[in-house]
């Protein structure tokens, strides 16, 4: 039976159970800014002490920390907690989803194609983003190649995202604002910064190549 009570779209979503956010949006978004914010100081700082690393790759290694850990505990939470709208205490990473799921409600209605794209990405690219931290850290021969197919899955994933949206009608935002800010403005981030990430990373790897090709031609 339709649970009309919820604020999601499409407002015959059948949600049983539901329990509304005990947090506010600011109480739920401004913990998530700030502990975004002291990672990526902790690697800058961190990495600054380790030796001879470029700013590049500092900035590299905060990204990587940043979206790794995002990847494994609010994308690991929400895969593998598939009625995190019942939860009925204050539990922040419900809250998180709860609150999400306003821009885009095929969260709150697990969607099958959002779970797997986030179950995939929690699994496996949050690891290898964390990988990567260690990879630039200590300048492993595989550091380019695996942030290369690291991106490509982060690219991969938020086009499924993004298509299926629009396949499906892309009508599931309460409204403009949730539309924009959390559906386009949370997700565009591992659009832009993927992209570019993967073109450095793919002229790194061509450019590592080239004396081997110059020997061969000899």
């Amino acid at each position: 039976m339709a649970n009309p009570s919820h604020p999601y779209v499409p407002r015959d979503l059948s949600l049983p159970g539901y329990v509304p956010c005990f947090l506010s949006q600011s109480e739920i978004v401004a913990p998530y800014l700030g502990c975004s914010v002291f990672v990526v100081a902790a690697i800058w700082l961190i990495s600054g002490r380790i030796g001879r690393i470029s700013k590049t790759d500092r900035l590299l290694m905060c990204w990587w920390a940043f979206t790794g850990l995002t990847h494994i505990i609010l994308e690991g939470y929400f895969a593998f907690s598939p009625e995190f709208f019942k939860v009925n205490t204050p539990h922040y990473l419900a809250e998180v989803w709860k609150e999400y799921s306003k821009g885009d409600s095929r969260y709150v209605g697990r969607d099958p194609g959002v779970v797997t794209v986030e179950g995939i990405t929690a699994v496996l690219e949050g690891p290898a983003c964390l990988l990567a931290v260690y990879a630039i850290a200590t300048k492993k021969s595989y550091s380019y190649i695996l942030q290369f197919a690291v991106c490509l899955g982060q690219l991969y994933g938020c086009l499924v995202y993004f298509i299926t949206a629009y396949l499906q009608g892309d009508n599931f935002s309460t409204n403009e604002f949730y539309y924009w800010a959390y559906y386009i403005g949370a997700n565009c981030w591992w659009v832009l910064i993927p992209s570019l990430i993967a073109l450095r990373a793919w002229n790194r790897i061509c450019a590592a190549c080239q004396p081997d090709k110059k020997k061969k031609t000899k």
